[in-house]
C-alpha cells in the first residue's frame, strides 16, 4: 500500500528531523525542504497529498509560498507558526491555508490534524469526481435545448426539460417539489405534487433509471428529488 506523501517545509533542522521521524513512524512518506525559495519547485516535483508549511522561512516566506502554491496545488496546507499572534483564522483563509498549529508541536495533535485534513480532502475529491461524472454523462445545451445522456439524445417534453435542467444545475442537492413547481410555472399549469411525481417518473424512464434503487434521480422522503450518478454505464 502506498504511503501518503507529505511535504514538510521547515528551516529548523531539529524540528524537521523530529517531525519527519515521528510521521514516518506513523506510516507517512515525508520529504523535507528547508529553503522557501525551493518550495514551489518541490511541490511540483513531489506532488504531496498534504503540505506542512512553516511561516518563517529563508528565501520566501510561508505566506508567499502558500499564496503562490494555491495557483497549482489544491490539497491541504497546514501552517506552522511560532506564535498564534502571527496569524488569525481570517488571514489563514485569505492566504489559502486549511489549518494551522502553534509551536512547539505536540506530535499526537499534529497527526490528528493531518488525519482530519486528509479525510476532508478525500471527501471533497470524491464529491467533485461524482459531480463531474454526472456532468459528463448528462449534457444540457440551453442554446439548442438539446439533452444527451451517456451520448444518447433524449426526446423530452418542455416540462421534463425544465425539470431536468433544474436538477442538473443543482446536482447533489435536494430540490423540493415547490422548487419543481416554480420551474414549471409558465410551462405547464398543472403543477400539483402528483404531476411533479409523474414527470419525474417519465424522466427516469427516458434516462433508463426506472428500476429501484434509482441511480440517477433519487427521491428524498418528505423533501423532494436529487440528481445523482454513482454508476456511469460505458
Amino acid at each position: 500500500m502506498d504511503k501518503t506523501r507529505i511535504l514538510l517545509i521547515e528551516d529548523d533542522a531539529e524540528i524537521s528531523r523530529l517531525t519527519a521521524m515521528y510521521l514516518d513512524a506513523e506510516g507517512y512518506q515525508v520529504a523535507v525542504i528547508d529553503d522557501g525559495a525551493l518550495a514551489l519547485e518541490a511541490i511540483k516535483n513531489t506532488k504531496p497529498e498534504l503540505i506542512i508549511l512553516d511561516l518563517m522561512l529563508p528565501g520566501m516566506s510561508g505566506i508567499e509560498i502558500c499564496k503562490a502554491a494555491r495557483e497549482l496545488y489544491q490539497q491541504p496546507i497546514l501552517i506552522l507558526t511560532a506564535c498564534d499572534d502571527d496569524i488569525s483564522e481570517v488571514s489563514l483563509l485569505k492566504m489559502g491555508a486549511d489549518d494551522y498549529l502553534v509551536k512547539p508541536l505536540r506530535p499526537h495533535v499534529l497527526v490528528a490534524r493531518i488525519e482530519a485534513l486528509l479525510r476532508r480532502s478525500q471527501g471533497t475529491l470524491e464529491s467533485q469526481s461524482k459531480q463531474a461524472a454526472v456532468a459528463t454523462a448528462l449534457t444540457i445545451s440551453e442554446a439548442s435545448n438539446k439533452v444527451t445522456f451517456q451520448g444518447k439524445l433524449l426526446n423530452l417534453t418542455g416540462s421534463e426539460y425544465e425539470m431536468l435542467k433544474l436538477l442538473h444545475k443543482n446536482v447533489g442537492k435536494v430540490i423540493s417539489r415547490e422548487q419543481c413547481c416554480q420551474a414549471l410555472r409558465g410551462i405547464d399549469y398543472d403543477f400539483s405534487n402528483r404531476s411533479i411525481d409523474m414527470r419525474i417518473s417519465a424522466l427516469r424512464k427516458k434516462l433508463g433509471d426506472d428500476q429501484m434503487p434509482y441511480q440517477v434521480i433519487t427521491t428524498i422522503r418528505n423533501q423532494g428529488y436529487k440528481l445523482i450518478h454513482e454508476q456511469v454505464n460505458p
